[in-house]
Formats: C-alpha cells, structure tokens, sequence
C-alpha cells in the first residue's frame, strides 16, 4: 500500500494563506481530531509557548476525501528562495490546445483575484503563479 502525504506550508499568516489556498483547491477547514471538539481544544494538549495562537496555523482537507491535507504553520522567518516543491492545479485537459489553453488562462485569472499573481506563463502549456506569501504553483491541464 501506497503511503499517504500532507502537505506543510510555512507562512507569516496562516489565515490569509489558508483562505486562498480553500479558494484555489476547494478546500475546507479540516474538523479537529476526535474526541476533541474545537481547534483549540485539540492544541491545548500541547506544551505550546503563550504566544503560539490557533490563528497561528490552518489545517485544511478535500472534502472529498481524495487530495491531501494542506498544513498552514506560521513561522518567524519570510520565503527567501524558490520552493523545491511546488503544488500544480489542474484542470481539464480534454479538446483541442487551445480550448485546455482557455481553460488554464480562466483559472489562473480567478487564482489572481484570490489574491495570488502571475509569474510566468510558459508556451501556452501551462501558468507558474505564486500564493499570497509567494509560494510558487502551477496551473495546467490534465493529460487526459
């Protein structure tokens, strides 16, 4: 059996990243772990430092099921380099090039009104974009 992944992204706010990143995926906040009832009451188990706040980190899901877990942990330090992994969004790949082209352009212009931008877009294959805090990602279609 294959292992499952999360994902783990380091920000400076959590909640401005977490909202775009629900945007971009259709993701939703990930309930807490049983038997715990909130967010809060699931880090109070934890010997955590006063000034490490809930709002301080975003753990969100597909609520399919399917994608994994994205992680929004706030760190003390900002994003100085290129990612070495990057997320890519896909989205459908059937009809001819230009039509996927279209569909590709479409989303990485709803992406920009989330509040990410544009960085590159590359042959009319797919767009490199960055996140809020400029974490980069692509969009592109699927190969089917």
């Amino acid at each position: 059996m294959a292992a499952s992944i999360d994902l783990t992204l380091d920000s400076t706010d959590a909640q401005v990243l977490a909202a775009f990143w629900k945007t971009a995926l259709g993701y939703v906040d990930e309930p807490p772990p049983a038997p715990f009832a909130t967010r809060e009451e699931w880090l109070a188990q934890f010997d955590l430092p006063e000034d490490d706040l809930p709002e301080h980190a975003a753990w969100l899901c597909d609520p399919d099921g399917v994608g994994p877990r994205l992680s929004i942990l706030n760190v003390p330090e900002p994003k100085t380099a290129k990612n070495r992994l990057h997320i890519d969004i896909r989205v459908p790949g059937h009809g001819n090039p230009d039509e996927r082209w279209a569909r590709i352009r479409a989303e990485s212009e709803r992406l920009v009104k989330a509040g990410g931008r544009v960085l590159e877009e590359v042959d009319e294959h797919h767009v490199v974009m960055a996140d809020p805090e400029g974490n980069e990602f692509c969009v592109a279609a699927t190969s089917v």
